[in-house]
């Protein structure tokens, strides 16, 4: 595959884990995913940031994109949307736990672990369904385009009021 077409193909496999990832800035709230309970180490779980509401909406969110892309897109089955997405929020509150245990509070910046997070939970989860596709090369251009990315997302849904932060 050219290189040009294994981006497009790369951004169009890991688009259902950008959705899953962006929709609970827009739709979270309400009870936390811990219920606000600490760990062993007297330290949030994952912080009152990650909720059922945030989580059910991104998964539901991101399956439905996957979903989308199947007709379009006929060499992804039905359940890729919801493996990726699935994935992806898994891999955000994975880097929330770790963020908590360095004492860091819900929305403070962990450079590199916020921008891959999501998108390592959404590599794992898929790549026994999908391992034919990840080549060093497609993994890479992933990592490469998120980023940037999720960089920008962030920022615009900064000014846009959606996130105290802009990271």
């Amino acid at each position: 595959m050219e290189f040009t077409g294994l981006i497009i193909e790369a951004i169009k496999f890991i688009f259902p884990a950008y959705c899953a990832n962006a929709i609970p800035v827009i739709a979270g709230g309400g009870c936390p995913i811990d219920f606000g309970k600490n760990f062993c180490d007297g330290k949030p779980i994952f912080g009152k940031n990650k909720t059922f509401r945030g989580f059910l909406s991104g998964l539901t969110v991101g399956t439905l994109i996957g979903f989308i892309e199947t007709i379009f897109s006929p060499q992804y089955p039905f359940h890729f949307g919801f493996l990726l997405s699935l994935g992806a929020l898994i891999g955000d509150l994975a880097g929330s736990f770790v963020k908590r245990r360095f004492g860091l509070k819900p929305g403070a910046l962990l450079p590199v672990v916020d921008q891959v997070d999501f998108i390592v939970g959404a590599l794992l989860f898929s790549f026994p369904f999908f391992f034919k596709l990840f080549t060093v090369q497609f993994v890479v251009i992933i990592f490469a385009i998120t980023i940037p990315l999720h960089l920008i997302t962030n920022f615009i849904a900064y000014k846009l009021g959606l996130k105290k932060h802009p990271w």
